[in-house]
């Protein structure tokens, strides 16, 4: 499932927290600039795509989503993955390596990961 950059700035508000009414979603995202309108339609866009649902709850609905955080991510991340690297996670890696866009911590957490993975741990 294809969800815009704007799309996944409204799931994250509904992944923080759900059901939230569109007024909600609109406070939430206070801080984009963006007008209530453009709001209500990019739930309406993830509704139309099933990523989320909405409840009617007295006069207004509720929006809740219905895919996982992590289930996004791994399809964004694999996406990102096979179109730019070939599907491959060491070439990600020097990129970032290589444009020094990896930190000290960065750095350190990669190493802590190789070695959980030579021993055999998740």
């Amino acid at each position: 499932m294809q969800i815009s950059e704007a799309e996944s700035r409204v799931m994250q508000v509904l992944w923080e927290q759900a059901p939230r009414s569109a007024e909600e979603v609109i406070t939430a995202l206070a801080d984009t600039g963006w007008a209530e309108a453009t709001i209500k339609t990019l739930l309406n866009r993830l509704l139309n795509k099933g990523a989320i649902a909405a409840s009617k709850d007295g006069r207004r609905y509720q929006y809740a989503p219905l895919i996982q955080r992590d289930a996004w991510m791994l399809e964004e991340s694999s996406s990102l993955l096979e179109r730019l690297f070939d599907g491959r996670v060491a070439p990600l890696v020097a990129h970032f390596s290589q444009h020094r866009k990896l930190s000290a911590a960065d750095v350190a957490q990669l190493r802590q990961l190789l070695e959980e993975i030579d021993d055999g741990q998740p």
